[in-house]
């Protein structure tokens, strides 16, 4: 089942709990390059954005320098949620939504806290998402698959897959 809505709440079910993404840009020379990420967002802000702590020093923020459009893919193959956001990502100066955002967890990364020289905020404002997101058990899974297999017929039912629109 495959459906397309503007639910900013849905896509936020999906994501809340998996706390780590890949989060891919295209470096100057084309290439794609994926690095994990931690999503610093207790829940969607007005502006449906996603938003990270960054070292100003990382390769990403020159990525983003030269093309904003990235990905974060978040997977839970316990849950067998998994969920791919398109968006533009811009670095932020602001010290509001730094503090408010701010954690123990980033501290360890960021010694010099919110004034440390090196802490960016990268925020990412969401324009698509696509999810698969399977209800059955892994059971049920499996006795499907093994049916496909007996039968020669793909399996069916897998799962709910949609697409979130923002823009």
């Amino acid at each position: 089942m495959s459906t397309t809505f503007n639910d900013r709440d849905t896509l936020w079910e999906l994501i809340e709990d998996i706390k780590f993404a890949m989060f891919t840009t295209r470096h100057a020379n084309g290439h794609l390059h994926s690095r994990p990420m931690t999503t610093q967002n207790s829940k969607l802000d007005e502006q449906t954005s996603l938003w990270f702590f960054v070292g100003r020093d990382n390769e990403l923020v020159e990525d983003i320098a030269t093309d904003p459009q990235v990905n974060v893919a978040y997977g839970d193959p316990g849950s067998d949620t998994w969920v791919s956001v398109s968006g533009e990502a811009r670095l932020v100066e602001d010290r509001a939504k730094k503090e408010a955002l701010w954690s123990k967890m980033t501290e360890a990364w960021f010694p010099g806290g919110i004034d440390d020289p090196n802490l960016g905020l990268l925020e990412v404002q969401i324009t698509h998402a696509h999810y698969w997101d399977v209800k059955d058990s892994k059971l049920v899974q499996l006795i499907k698959m093994a049916t496909s297999a007996v039968t020669g017929n793909p399996p069916k039912h897998m799962g709910e897959t949609g697409e979130v629109r923002m823009k």
